[in-house]
């Protein structure tokens, strides 16, 4: 049995966009927000959950991870309805 993978995109306290991926996404936010989560937005804080999306297991979750680092800023916001 596969677990499934939540692909993240975060709003930062300085207005930018950081994607991530967890198979416990409320205990990430937690961390996230608590200055022990990913190097880049302990500096960032607070952040804000602005979009989400399930992948079935966890390479499905890494490249749609990629896919959506990939994109410029723009896209992102489109993808996330703003």
């Amino acid at each position: 049995m596969t677990d499934m993978y939540t692909v993240y995109i975060l709003r930062c306290a300085d207005g930018t966009l950081y994607t991530g991926i967890t198979n416990d996404l409320a205990k990430r936010l937690r961390t996230h927000n608590a200055g022990r989560g990913a190097k880049y937005t302990r500096s960032r804080l607070p952040v804000e959950l602005i979009y989400a999306e399930e992948s079935p297991d966890k390479p499905s979750a890494l490249r749609r991870e990629l896919a959506i680092k990939s994109l410029t800023r723009e896209e992102k916001l489109k993808l996330i309805g703003q």
